[in-house]
Protein backbone atom coordinates (compact mmCIF):
# COMPACT_ATOMS: atom_id res chain seq x y z
CA UNK A 1 0.00 0.00 0.00
CA UNK A 2 1.07 3.57 -0.65
CA UNK A 3 0.96 6.55 1.65
CA UNK A 4 -2.21 8.55 0.98
CA UNK A 5 -0.08 11.58 0.17
CA UNK A 6 1.69 9.80 -2.71
CA UNK A 7 0.50 11.13 -6.06
CA UNK A 8 0.55 9.70 -9.55
CA UNK A 9 3.41 12.07 -10.41
CA UNK A 10 5.48 10.50 -7.64
CA UNK A 11 5.42 7.06 -9.25
CA UNK A 12 5.46 7.81 -12.99
CA UNK A 13 8.32 9.09 -15.14
CA UNK A 14 8.17 12.80 -16.07
CA UNK A 15 6.00 14.00 -18.93
CA UNK A 16 7.66 13.64 -22.31
CA UNK A 17 6.75 14.56 -25.87
CA UNK A 18 6.62 12.14 -28.77
CA UNK A 19 9.69 12.32 -30.99
CA UNK A 20 8.04 10.82 -34.09
CA UNK A 21 4.47 10.45 -35.30
CA UNK A 22 2.89 8.98 -38.40
CA UNK A 23 -0.14 7.62 -40.18
CA UNK A 24 -0.16 4.06 -41.52
CA UNK A 25 -2.65 2.89 -44.15
CA UNK A 26 -3.79 -0.54 -43.00
CA UNK A 27 -6.70 -1.16 -45.40
CA UNK A 28 -8.47 0.58 -48.25
CA UNK A 29 -10.71 2.19 -45.65
CA UNK A 30 -8.67 2.55 -42.46
CA UNK A 31 -5.57 4.40 -41.34
CA UNK A 32 -4.03 4.15 -37.88
CA UNK A 33 -2.17 6.93 -36.13
CA UNK A 34 1.06 6.03 -34.31
CA UNK A 35 3.85 7.65 -32.28
CA UNK A 36 7.27 6.86 -30.87
CA UNK A 37 8.66 8.30 -27.64
CA UNK A 38 11.86 7.82 -25.68
CA UNK A 39 14.98 6.14 -27.04
CA UNK A 40 14.62 5.09 -30.70
CA UNK A 41 17.48 2.64 -30.14
CA UNK A 42 15.98 1.29 -26.92
CA UNK A 43 13.97 -1.85 -26.25
CA UNK A 44 10.74 -1.62 -28.24
CA UNK A 45 7.50 -1.73 -26.26
CA UNK A 46 4.07 -1.32 -27.81
CA UNK A 47 1.26 0.09 -25.67
CA UNK A 48 -2.18 -1.31 -26.52
CA UNK A 49 -4.94 0.97 -25.29
CA UNK A 50 -8.27 -0.06 -23.86
CA UNK A 51 -11.86 0.22 -24.92
CA UNK A 52 -11.87 -0.91 -27.67
CA UNK A 53 -12.18 2.67 -28.84
CA UNK A 54 -10.37 4.38 -25.97
CA UNK A 55 -7.43 5.75 -27.93
CA UNK A 56 -3.84 6.31 -26.90
CA UNK A 57 -2.90 8.93 -24.29
CA UNK A 58 0.22 11.05 -23.65
CA UNK A 59 0.19 9.85 -20.03
CA UNK A 60 0.84 6.26 -21.16
CA UNK A 61 4.39 7.26 -22.13
CA UNK A 62 5.18 7.84 -18.47
CA UNK A 63 5.03 4.16 -17.46
CA UNK A 64 8.41 3.52 -19.10
CA UNK A 65 11.98 4.70 -18.60
CA UNK A 66 12.47 6.90 -21.69
CA UNK A 67 16.21 6.18 -21.73
CA UNK A 68 15.59 2.44 -21.86
CA UNK A 69 12.57 2.05 -24.15
CA UNK A 70 11.41 2.87 -27.64
CA UNK A 71 7.80 3.55 -26.53
CA UNK A 72 5.29 2.92 -29.32
CA UNK A 73 1.62 3.85 -29.19
CA UNK A 74 -1.11 3.70 -31.80
CA UNK A 75 -4.81 4.43 -32.05
CA UNK A 76 -6.82 1.36 -33.00
CA UNK A 77 -9.25 1.59 -35.90
CA UNK A 78 -11.90 4.27 -35.61
CA UNK A 79 -10.62 6.11 -32.54
CA UNK A 80 -8.14 8.78 -31.53
CA UNK A 81 -6.44 10.22 -34.60
CA UNK A 82 -7.11 7.14 -36.73
CA UNK A 83 -9.58 7.43 -39.59
CA UNK A 84 -12.44 7.15 -40.42
CA UNK A 85 -13.76 8.35 -37.05
CA UNK A 86 -15.91 5.83 -35.12
CA UNK A 87 -16.10 3.56 -38.18
CA UNK A 88 -17.41 0.04 -37.54
CA UNK A 89 -16.93 -1.43 -41.01
CA UNK A 90 -13.85 -3.67 -41.22
CA UNK A 91 -13.22 -3.03 -37.52
CA UNK A 92 -12.69 -6.28 -35.61
CA UNK A 93 -10.20 -8.18 -33.48
CA UNK A 94 -8.49 -9.89 -36.41
CA UNK A 95 -7.99 -6.50 -38.08
CA UNK A 96 -6.41 -5.10 -34.91
CA UNK A 97 -4.02 -8.06 -34.71
CA UNK A 98 -3.08 -7.47 -38.36
CA UNK A 99 -2.56 -3.75 -37.68
CA UNK A 100 -0.13 -4.55 -34.88
CA UNK A 101 1.92 -6.71 -37.20
CA UNK A 102 1.82 -4.04 -39.93
CA UNK A 103 3.03 -1.43 -37.45
CA UNK A 104 5.82 -3.68 -36.13
CA UNK A 105 7.09 -4.28 -39.65
CA UNK A 106 6.71 -0.60 -40.57
CA UNK A 107 8.89 0.42 -37.62
CA UNK A 108 11.44 -2.29 -38.37
CA UNK A 109 11.30 -4.28 -35.14
CA UNK A 110 11.88 -8.04 -35.15
CA UNK A 111 9.91 -8.36 -31.91
CA UNK A 112 8.79 -6.20 -29.00
CA UNK A 113 7.48 -6.09 -25.47
CA UNK A 114 3.69 -5.77 -25.24
CA UNK A 115 1.90 -3.67 -22.61
CA UNK A 116 -1.90 -3.49 -22.34
CA UNK A 117 -4.75 -3.12 -19.89
CA UNK A 118 -8.47 -3.88 -19.88
CA UNK A 119 -9.41 -4.42 -23.57
CA UNK A 120 -5.70 -3.79 -24.16
CA UNK A 121 -5.00 -6.97 -22.19
CA UNK A 122 -7.46 -8.87 -24.40
CA UNK A 123 -5.86 -7.68 -27.61
CA UNK A 124 -2.36 -8.20 -26.19
CA UNK A 125 -3.15 -11.83 -25.41
CA UNK A 126 -4.82 -12.56 -28.75
CA UNK A 127 -2.00 -10.84 -30.63
CA UNK A 128 0.55 -12.91 -28.69
CA UNK A 129 -1.39 -16.09 -29.48
CA UNK A 130 -1.36 -15.17 -33.17
CA UNK A 131 2.33 -14.15 -33.26
CA UNK A 132 4.07 -15.65 -30.20
CA UNK A 133 7.57 -15.29 -31.67
CA UNK A 134 7.10 -11.52 -31.94
CA UNK A 135 6.34 -11.01 -28.23
CA UNK A 136 9.25 -10.70 -25.81
CA UNK A 137 7.05 -10.24 -22.75
CA UNK A 138 3.54 -9.31 -21.68
CA UNK A 139 2.79 -6.67 -19.05
CA UNK A 140 -0.97 -6.73 -18.46
CA UNK A 141 -3.41 -4.86 -16.25
CA UNK A 142 -7.10 -5.38 -15.49
CA UNK A 143 -7.49 -8.70 -17.27
CA UNK A 144 -10.50 -8.86 -19.59
CA UNK A 145 -11.09 -11.99 -21.65
CA UNK A 146 -14.44 -10.80 -23.05
CA UNK A 147 -16.37 -13.89 -22.07
CA UNK A 148 -20.16 -13.73 -21.84
CA UNK A 149 -20.01 -13.87 -18.05
CA UNK A 150 -17.69 -10.86 -17.92
CA UNK A 151 -19.89 -8.79 -20.23
CA UNK A 152 -23.03 -9.77 -18.29
CA UNK A 153 -21.35 -8.82 -14.99
CA UNK A 154 -20.54 -5.28 -16.04
CA UNK A 155 -23.20 -4.31 -18.57
CA UNK A 156 -26.25 -6.19 -17.26
CA UNK A 157 -26.16 -7.48 -13.70
CA UNK A 158 -23.24 -7.61 -11.26
CA UNK A 159 -21.37 -4.36 -10.88
CA UNK A 160 -24.83 -2.79 -10.68
CA UNK A 161 -25.19 -4.24 -7.18
CA UNK A 162 -22.17 -2.24 -5.99
CA UNK A 163 -22.74 0.97 -7.97
CA UNK A 164 -26.56 1.11 -8.18
CA UNK A 165 -26.53 4.90 -8.21
CA UNK A 166 -24.24 5.03 -11.27
CA UNK A 167 -26.04 2.11 -12.95
CA UNK A 168 -29.50 3.68 -12.68
CA UNK A 169 -29.09 6.34 -15.42
CA UNK A 170 -27.34 3.83 -17.71
CA UNK A 171 -30.22 1.36 -17.31
CA UNK A 172 -33.05 3.91 -17.35
CA UNK A 173 -31.84 5.36 -20.65
CA UNK A 174 -33.32 2.19 -22.15
CA UNK A 175 -37.11 1.57 -22.10
CA UNK A 176 -38.22 -1.22 -19.72
CA UNK A 177 -39.24 -3.43 -22.64
CA UNK A 178 -35.59 -3.61 -23.77
CA UNK A 179 -33.81 -3.73 -20.41
CA UNK A 180 -33.36 -7.51 -20.40
CA UNK A 181 -30.49 -7.10 -22.91
CA UNK A 182 -28.84 -3.73 -22.39
CA UNK A 183 -25.90 -4.32 -24.73
CA UNK A 184 -28.24 -5.01 -27.64
CA UNK A 185 -30.42 -2.05 -26.74
CA UNK A 186 -27.45 0.27 -26.66
CA UNK A 187 -26.12 -1.15 -29.91
CA UNK A 188 -29.34 -0.22 -31.68
CA UNK A 189 -29.01 3.35 -30.46
CA UNK A 190 -25.27 3.67 -31.03
CA UNK A 191 -25.77 2.60 -34.65
CA UNK A 192 -28.87 4.75 -35.18
CA UNK A 193 -29.07 7.08 -38.19
CA UNK A 194 -30.01 9.86 -35.76
CA UNK A 195 -26.87 11.58 -34.51
CA UNK A 196 -28.57 12.83 -31.35
CA UNK A 197 -29.71 9.30 -30.47
CA UNK A 198 -26.13 8.06 -30.94
CA UNK A 199 -24.69 10.85 -28.80
CA UNK A 200 -27.16 10.41 -25.95
CA UNK A 201 -26.52 6.67 -25.78
CA UNK A 202 -22.76 7.17 -26.01
CA UNK A 203 -22.78 9.54 -23.06
CA UNK A 204 -24.69 7.14 -20.82
CA UNK A 205 -22.58 4.13 -21.82
CA UNK A 206 -19.32 6.01 -21.26
CA UNK A 207 -20.43 7.62 -17.99
CA UNK A 208 -21.25 4.19 -16.51
CA UNK A 209 -17.79 2.84 -17.29
CA UNK A 210 -15.95 5.93 -16.10
CA UNK A 211 -17.94 6.07 -12.84
CA UNK A 212 -16.79 2.57 -11.90
CA UNK A 213 -13.18 2.59 -13.09
CA UNK A 214 -11.54 3.70 -9.84
CA UNK A 215 -11.74 2.49 -6.28
CA UNK A 216 -12.66 6.07 -5.35
CA UNK A 217 -14.74 7.54 -8.22
CA UNK A 218 -13.02 10.47 -9.91
CA UNK A 219 -15.24 13.29 -11.27
CA UNK A 220 -12.68 14.02 -14.01
CA UNK A 221 -13.16 10.46 -15.30
CA UNK A 222 -16.93 10.80 -15.36
CA UNK A 223 -16.59 14.08 -17.24
CA UNK A 224 -15.00 12.20 -20.16
CA UNK A 225 -18.55 11.26 -21.14
CA UNK A 226 -19.21 14.92 -21.94
CA UNK A 227 -16.49 14.84 -24.62
CA UNK A 228 -18.62 13.63 -27.51
CA UNK A 229 -15.64 13.00 -29.79
CA UNK A 230 -14.31 10.56 -27.20
CA UNK A 231 -17.63 9.13 -26.01
CA UNK A 232 -19.12 8.32 -29.42
CA UNK A 233 -16.05 6.44 -30.67
CA UNK A 234 -15.54 4.74 -27.31
CA UNK A 235 -19.14 3.57 -26.89
CA UNK A 236 -19.84 2.68 -30.54
CA UNK A 237 -16.69 0.62 -31.00
CA UNK A 238 -16.95 -1.10 -27.61
CA UNK A 239 -20.57 -2.05 -28.18
CA UNK A 240 -19.79 -3.19 -31.75
CA UNK A 241 -17.12 -5.56 -30.46
CA UNK A 242 -19.22 -6.84 -27.57
CA UNK A 243 -22.38 -7.47 -29.59
CA UNK A 244 -20.17 -9.56 -31.90
CA UNK A 245 -18.47 -11.37 -28.98
CA UNK A 246 -15.17 -9.79 -30.11
CA UNK A 247 -15.30 -11.87 -33.31
CA UNK A 248 -13.84 -15.02 -31.73
CA UNK A 249 -15.18 -18.14 -30.05
CA UNK A 250 -16.25 -18.03 -26.42
CA UNK A 251 -13.25 -18.39 -24.04
CA UNK A 252 -10.87 -18.06 -27.01
CA UNK A 253 -7.90 -16.94 -24.90
CA UNK A 254 -8.06 -19.83 -22.43
CA UNK A 255 -8.82 -22.29 -25.23
CA UNK A 256 -5.54 -21.37 -26.94
CA UNK A 257 -3.42 -20.67 -23.87
CA UNK A 258 -0.73 -23.23 -24.77
CA UNK A 259 0.61 -20.92 -27.50
CA UNK A 260 1.73 -18.25 -25.00
CA UNK A 261 2.61 -20.18 -21.85
CA UNK A 262 6.33 -19.64 -22.47
CA UNK A 263 6.08 -15.84 -22.67
CA UNK A 264 7.20 -14.01 -19.49
CA UNK A 265 4.06 -12.30 -18.21
CA UNK A 266 3.32 -9.87 -15.39
CA UNK A 267 -0.32 -9.27 -14.43
CA UNK A 268 -1.21 -6.26 -12.27
CA UNK A 269 -4.79 -6.48 -11.02
CA UNK A 270 -6.77 -4.27 -8.65
CA UNK A 271 -8.46 -6.29 -5.92
CA UNK A 272 -11.57 -4.13 -6.22
CA UNK A 273 -11.68 -3.88 -10.00
CA UNK A 274 -15.41 -3.85 -10.78
CA UNK A 275 -15.02 -3.41 -14.54
CA UNK A 276 -12.80 -6.47 -14.95
CA UNK A 277 -13.05 -8.48 -11.72
CA UNK A 278 -10.01 -10.29 -10.38
CA UNK A 279 -11.45 -13.73 -11.18
CA UNK A 280 -10.34 -13.42 -14.80
CA UNK A 281 -6.79 -12.51 -13.81
CA UNK A 282 -6.72 -15.45 -11.41
CA UNK A 283 -7.95 -17.91 -14.04
CA UNK A 284 -5.46 -16.63 -16.61
CA UNK A 285 -2.57 -16.79 -14.13
CA UNK A 286 -3.38 -20.40 -13.21
CA UNK A 287 -3.05 -21.38 -16.88
CA UNK A 288 0.22 -19.52 -17.40
CA UNK A 289 3.05 -20.98 -15.33
CA UNK A 290 5.41 -18.28 -16.58
CA UNK A 291 3.24 -15.48 -15.19
CA UNK A 292 3.44 -13.37 -12.05
CA UNK A 293 0.14 -12.10 -10.62
CA UNK A 294 0.19 -8.98 -8.47
CA UNK A 295 -3.17 -8.32 -6.81
CA UNK A 296 -3.13 -4.70 -5.65
CA UNK A 297 -5.12 -4.46 -2.39
CA UNK A 298 -6.09 -0.78 -2.59
CA UNK A 299 -7.10 -0.30 -6.23
CA UNK A 300 -9.86 -0.71 -8.76
CA UNK A 301 -9.55 -0.82 -12.54
CA UNK A 302 -7.73 2.29 -13.69
CA UNK A 303 -4.03 2.43 -14.53
CA UNK A 304 -4.24 6.01 -13.27
CA UNK A 305 -4.65 4.79 -9.70
CA UNK A 306 -1.41 5.31 -7.81
CA UNK A 307 -1.02 1.75 -6.53
CA UNK A 308 -1.66 0.25 -9.96
CA UNK A 309 0.73 2.72 -11.60
CA UNK A 310 3.52 1.95 -9.15
CA UNK A 311 3.36 -1.79 -9.87
CA UNK A 312 3.23 -1.22 -13.62
CA UNK A 313 6.33 0.97 -13.52
CA UNK A 314 8.11 -1.61 -11.38
CA UNK A 315 7.18 -4.25 -13.95
CA UNK A 316 8.50 -2.26 -16.92
CA UNK A 317 11.65 -1.30 -15.02
CA UNK A 318 12.30 -4.99 -14.46
CA UNK A 319 12.12 -5.95 -18.14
Amino acid sequence: MLDLETTIDDVLYPEIDANETGILQVSELHTISWERTGNPNGMPVVVIHGGPGGGSQPSYRRYFNPQKFDIIQFDQRGCGQSTPYAELVDNNTQASVSDLESLRKHLGHENWHVFGGSWGSTLSLIYAQSHPKRVLSLTLRGIFMCRKSELHWFYQDGASHIFPDAFEPYKQHIPPSEQSDLISAYYRRLTSDDIEVRRAAAQQWTRWEMATSRLFPDPSYVEKAADLDFAVAFARIECHYFINEIFVEEAYILNHIETIQQIPTTIVQGRYDLVCPVRSAWELHKEMPNSTLIIVPDAGHSMGEVSIARHLVEATDAL
